[in-house]
């Protein structure tokens, strides 16, 4: 789900309340992410008492399976003591999982029109430090290369490197990856940062898109408007393919869960 708010309260009836705690984040349930606010070090204020409502909107909505809420402190004439309520929306993906061999492949049809504007967006995790998202090719044999080196993201052209971002990308965090063509200038952002470059002219339009050599997961692929890892489930077309990948299918509801964690608790 994609959450954007968090509201706390003490037990009811009780002197059982936080004053201050931590969130964590996880997809999985096993790899936790802290959750820092853009003004704090990363402790939330709880409450004052047991009845109060106090809600923190988050900086930056976060997509997310399972929360963990840590206490810190608590009303040091009770115990720790916990209402909560999380605020967001139901999430739907995409996700494909490659395994080092596998590939996806999109060629634009002749049919389609050229644009002064070109994006492709993505979401990533994976443990191992090396592999190719993206290589999209040109005119008169030019291509762009979009690559994870030693934990950072490298983009570069006819063997000359570009930008390079990011760094420990191989956490089995997701990371967002986003490639914007406006005319002759890219901008690649990675999760919060953005460089932009100037790319040869011969790079003005992408013909072919492909993922190889990458082993981990990879969400929400998109070309402009276009979900290619939905349309190769979907199998209606010749394009985009994806040999042979693991494509994952969506739980039919989102769950998420609390874990609360502490000496003495009672919730």
């Amino acid at each position: 789900m994609i959450i954007t708010a968090v509201a706390t309260q003490g037990r009811y009836g009780s002197s059982d309340w936080l004053t201050t705690y931590l969130l964590m984040f996880s997809d999985t349930g096993h790899n936790w992410r802290q959750h820092r606010q853009e003004d704090s070090l990363g402790a939330f204020p709880g409450n004052s008492n047991a009845d109060s409502v106090v809600q923190y909107k988050l900086d930056q909505p976060v997509i997310a399976r399972y929360l963990r809420l840590i206490p810190l402190d608590w009303n040091p004439t009770g115990r720790i003591g916990l209402r909560l309520e999380i605020y967001g929306c139901r999430y739907t993906s995409e996700v494909a999982g490659f395994d080092g061999k596998s590939s996806l492949v999109y060629r634009l049809s002749a049919r389609t029109s050229w644009t002064a504007r070109e994006s492709i967006s993505l979401k990533f995790k994976t443990l191992r430090n090396s592999g190719t998202l993206l290589h999209a090719k040109g005119q008169r044999d030019h291509s762009l290369n979009l690559a994870l080196e030693r934990g950072k993201l490298l983009s570069g052209s006819g063997g000359k490197l570009l930008v390079s971002l990011g760094s420990l990308l191989d956490d089995q965090h997701w990371h967002h990856v986003k490639l914007e063509r406006l005319g002759s200038h890219l901008n690649l952002t990675v999760d919060r940062n953005t460089q932009q470059v100037l790319v040869p002219a011969e790079l003005s339009h992408w013909h072919i898109h492909t993922v190889r050599n990458f082993h981990g997961c990879m969400e929400n692929l998109l070309y402009n408007d276009l979900n290619l890892i939905r349309l190769a489930k979907q199998g209606k077309t010749k394009e985009p393919r994806l040999t042979p990948a693991s494509l994952f299918l969506p739980p039919q509801t989102v769950s998420s869960s609390l874990a609360v964690r502490a000496k003495t608790s009672q919730i």
